[in-house]
């Protein structure tokens, strides 16, 4: 008599971990004396920078060197030394050596021609002062920086998990102090998904996906746009210098603050929201560099905010299971039939619906993309490449 098998259970879902770098972002609300100690680390800050600067750039066109980072953290030590500059050591030397970390990351992004020259830092900029593990102290609830006896205040809307690497203390032009920590945690993968989705972007809709459903955009700039060029004409009208123009500067400030962060918002939902729901995600890839030169459209690109779109569908992918595929820029989405694969001559923009004159399928011109795009890139994650359109002879698309 045969002995019976014990059927094992099916396993769809294993649950992986990675670890990845996650920066929390919080508000903090500094004290008098502590605001203090904040302003003369930002300006110590910014002029050394600058300082770095200007020394990479003297010794390059008079001398023909490249100085390094090793060089100008000498140079630090000396400018410290002199008696004018003594006001350098009242601060935590860690954000100064940082801010040359940052400048020597930028001009190596500037020599791999993925950024431009570096600029100077202005004092009505984006203040930031970022302190590495010597030049903080973290308990799991009280966060110490250096030279400071007192906590940060912080409001903590999140727990963290894990101690974090570095510690970031910025001031945006609107006033608002925030404190971004840096933590290298474990990410655990989620449930596998029955769904794939393709997502067509577009200006009158933010994403239309490829089951027919559309997610309006907000047109953040376009809602506030007008409270936003008032308060930009009563700016204009200040005397420089004068404290109604640092109040009118503030007022324009927030404004734009306010936008920035319920664009950020938006956009974070969306793509959580996709990444949870679907397996694989197919997207075009864009160059919105090259479509901000349209001034008509400008505007309304910018408020898209489609390439901070498809970042965060990047590494949210990453991090949690997921498949996100682009296919190449000139895929012809909008043109070919999704039915019978017949690809139109022209399309213009106008034309929002249009009729298949091979297979007389009627099609709505995003939903129509959408469902290009996920065919094109689930079989561009089969073959483990971009798609891109097929040329004849010519140089037409097929």
């Amino acid at each position: 008599m045969r002995s019976r098998r014990k059927r094992l259970p099916v396993v769809e879902w294993w649950d992986m971990v990675s670890r990845h770098e996650r920066a929390y972002r919080f508000r903090c609300y500094p004290t008098a004396v502590q605001r203090a100690m904040l302003a003369r680390t930002f300006g110590c800050v910014r002029v050394v920078y600058n300082y770095g600067l200007e020394l990479r750039a003297e010794a390059y066109n008079v001398r023909g060197e490249r100085l390094g980072y090793r060089d100008l953290s000498a140079a630090l030590t000396a400018l410290k030394k002199r008696e004018d500059y003594a006001w350098l050591s009242e601060v935590s030397s860690v954000p100064l050596q940082q801010c040359l970390r940052h400048l020597e990351r930028a001009y190596r992004s500037f020599f791999a021609g993925s950024s431009r020259y570096p600029r100077r830092k202005r004092r009505h900029d984006r203040q930031a002062a970022e302190y590495t593990r010597s030049g903080f102290r973290f308990d799991g609830e009280h966060l110490y920086l250096a030279k400071m006896a007192q906590p940060l205040p912080i409001r903590w809307s999140r727990r963290l998990r894990g101690s974090p690497s570095t510690v970031t203390v910025t001031l945006d032009r609107a006033g608002r102090y925030f404190v971004s920590l840096l933590v290298e945690e474990e990410i655990h993968t989620l449930p596998v998904a029955r769904k794939t989705v393709g997502i067509d972007l577009g200006l009158l809709h933010a994403v239309t996906l490829s089951t027919g459903e559309k997610v309006k955009a907000d047109r953040f700039l376009r809602r506030d746009e007008r409270r936003l060029r008032h308060a930009q004409r009563s700016l204009a009208r200040k005397r420089k210098g004068s404290r109604n123009r640092e109040k009118a500067r503030l007022h324009v400030a927030r404004i734009h603050a306010r936008i920035a962060d319920r664009r950020r918002d938006f956009t974070h939902k969306l793509t959580t929201r996709l990444v949870r729901e679907n397996q694989a995600i197919c997207a075009e890839s864009l160059r919105v560099k090259g479509m901000l030169r349209n001034r008509h459209l400008a505007k309304s690109i910018a408020d898209a905010n489609w390439g901070e779109l498809l970042r965060q569908l990047r590494y949210k992918s990453s991090w949690y299971g997921r498949t996100f595929v682009q296919i190449d820029t000139f895929y012809p989405s909008s043109k070919q039939c999704h039915a019978c694969g017949h690809v139109l001559d022209d399309l213009p923009l106008s034309v929002r619906f249009w009729t298949c004159p091979k297979c007389r399928s009627s099609h709505d011109r995003d939903i129509n993309s959408a469902q290009n795009i996920l065919a094109a890139g689930l079989a561009a994650a089969a073959c483990g490449g971009a798609v891109r359109p097929a040329r004849t002879s010519a140089g037409t698309l097929r």
